[in-house]
């Protein structure tokens, strides 16, 4: 008969394997072609260039030593300069992606505008027209033209932009 302690650890098998095979939940910036090598090659990286060359300062470099885009003052341009100076070729302007590995969702319940109020903070910063409004008040995202750049999302009062990560 098994012990009360194996047959725990058979339960919780499944959940230890999620977690090695958990998904990286970082924003990276849109120039991989591999997100695995960004664990593997940023690491070993001494300069960590691409954030210093970021006229937007949304790059930074996280614990573990990878790049990683935080929006919470500003959004990514695609400028391509993060690509440019990265010394392991993880970031390459020919691996340039047409969108942030993102998903940009407007949480309604926090959402001045779908609640009644006038505001356009999402819409005013965003550089591919894809905040669209029905009438004054409820903003919705056309995913045909969002790219996940992320302006939107520091702008908004409520902070009700929201994102997954695809």
């Amino acid at each position: 008969m098994a012990s009360r302690r194996e047959f725990f650890k058979t339960l919780a098998s499944p959940i230890s394997e999620a977690k090695e095979k958990k998904i990286s939940l970082y924003l990276r910036p849109p120039y991989y072609k591999d997100i695995d090598i960004f664990d593997k090659e940023c690491i070993n990286c001494e300069s960590k260039a691409c954030a210093s060359a970021c006229d937007e300062d949304i790059i930074i470099i996280e614990a573990k030593g990878t790049p990683i885009l935080n929006f919470t003052n500003s959004g990514c341009t695609f400028c391509q300069e993060c690509a440019n100076v990265c010394e392991t070729n993880v970031l390459n302007i020919e691996d340039k992606k047409d969108k942030i590995n993102a998903i940009i969702i407007i949480n309604k319940e926090k959402c001045m505008s779908h609640n009644g109020s006038i505001c356009f903070s999402c819409k005013e910063p965003c550089l591919d027209d894809a905040i669209l409004f029905k009438g004054m008040f409820e903003p919705i995202i056309d995913m045909d033209r969002c790219t996940s750049c992320g302006f939107c999302i520091g702008r908004c009062p409520t902070n009700a932009i929201e994102y997954t990560i695809k």
